[in-house]
């Protein structure tokens, strides 16, 4: 799947934006960062409540496709602009994370090999 339908599919907001016609190999949830660094895989979107900097860090570390970040929670200022500097791709949702996660799903998206 493409993250372009991704975020047509869940009505996601563009928060920082870098390759979004990429392709997503699969998905993570988790809001434990050292879960996400020792599960989550390369080309991955993560499904978050976290909108802090580490976010960034943790999605340039992985080569993760995009991180959503779900439940309403808004990127402050400087998560946003390090996403920009960084290359991330940072979406955001009012959605919870288990709706976001489930919907994907039902677009074809898997956990992945790591998951």
């Amino acid at each position: 799947m493409k993250l372009t339908e991704a975020i047509k599919e869940l009505a996601l907001t563009v928060v920082a934006a870098v390759d979004i016609e990429c392709e997503i190999s699969g998905g993570y949830v988790s809001d434990l960062l050292s879960n996400v660094m020792a599960r989550a895989a390369a080309g991955q979107v993560w499904i978050t409540l976290q909108g802090h900097q580490n976010i960034v860090a943790v999605a340039v570390l992985l080569e993760l496709a995009a991180v959503i970040v779900a439940g309403g929670v808004q990127p402050d200022e400087e998560t946003k602009q390090k996403a920009v500097s960084e290359g991330v791709t940072l979406l955001a949702t009012p959605l919870p994370i288990f709706e976001v996660a489930g919907r994907l799903y039902q677009l074809g998206l898997r956990g992945g090999d790591n998951a």
